[in-house]
């Protein structure tokens, strides 16, 4: 796979996934890293910084005519909050656009106010509006408390309203739970950007995975949606995103196989280094990204 490209016209994203801590327990979670260190980077403000630095010159440089953007992501990165918080400035400040993909249930007032004004895309994963749908995945916390779409909609029209060009994406992970669920009446409540549709990926198991006749059945019934919609089958995410676990490594789903493969640390070896020895195709990247033209996001 080629790691060398040039992107004109797609936004180059790099999806940093800052913490393996989440108070959800996600029976398809895929955020579990081999660590070398229990400590987050992201709690390193000097290294966190120049992690940063490193790669807006790398991929600013491979995107010539539209600045890369920054995605935070988990793990449930509101847990961080100061820590987040504080990189999200310094990412903006360095030239990153900015991304948040959460699972809602930490979007506090005082959180959005001081993260909307700063970010162009806000994105939020929803399985479902069902509450046993909801435990059947662990979408709650240690104490059963759930977010469902009823209570997303005060944080998001605060976050609208704090950054009126902010676009708000809603994730949702097709598995073998939620596949018969229709949310039309949600995604048409919380009227998104953009709705993505991913299938389950098997990276730690298959407790929950789903056919690809589920998959598709779920996708049809939302064809009415198709204007703001894309869906995501596990051949089209393999290797197309760019993403750096919590502790600066690049990392790649393995083909075939359940885990992660790794490059050596990005501040160790440098991002060129590390980058160009994982299997990352920038044609995948190129088609996914363009497939749904400027309104693609993480």
């Amino acid at each position: 796979m080629s790691t060398h490209f040039t992107c004109a016209a797609a936004q180059v994203v790099v999806n940093w996934h800052i913490t393996e801590a989440c108070n959800f327990r996600c029976r398809y979670c895929y955020a579990h890293w081999q660590r070398s260190t229990r400590r987050d980077l992201i709690r390193d403000p000097a290294a966190c910084r120049a992690l940063l630095q490193r790669l807006f010159e790398h991929f600013a440089a491979r995107s010539p005519q539209r600045r890369p953007r920054l995605n935070f992501a988990g793990g449930e990165p509101l847990l961080l909050s100061e820590d987040l918080l504080r990189a999200a400035r310094d990412a903006r400040q360095i030239g990153f656009d900015i991304s948040l993909i959460t699972n809602g249930s930490r979007l506090t007032a005082p959180l959005v106010e001081n993260l909307a004004p700063i970010m162009s895309v806000l994105g939020v994963s929803l399985d479902s509006a069902c509450p046993q749908t909801l435990a059947a995945i662990g979408r709650r916390d240690a104490r059963g408390r759930q977010t469902l779409p009823a209570s997303l909609v005060a944080p998001l029209m605060r976050a609208r309203q704090g950054n009126p060009a902010l676009a708000l994406k809603i994730n949702t992970v097709v598995c073998g739970a939620n596949w018969q669920e229709d949310l039309s009446d949600v995604i048409q409540e919380l009227s998104p950007s953009r709705w993505k549709v991913l299938r389950m990926l098997p990276v730690i198991d298959r407790d929950l995975d789903v056919t690809d006749a589920q998959f598709q059945a779920f996708v049809a019934r939302h064809r009415r949606f198709a204007a703001i919609s894309i869906a995501e089958n596990n051949a089209d995410m393999q290797g197309s995103y760019i993403m750096v676990d919590p502790m600066g490594r690049f990392f790649q789903n393995r083909v075939d196989a359940c885990g992660y493969d790794y490059s050596a640390p990005i501040l160790q070896v440098g991002v060129a280094n590390a980058f160009a020895h994982l299997g990352w195709s920038a044609l995948k990247f190129d088609r996914r990204y363009r497939a749904v033209g400027e309104g693609a996001m993480k």
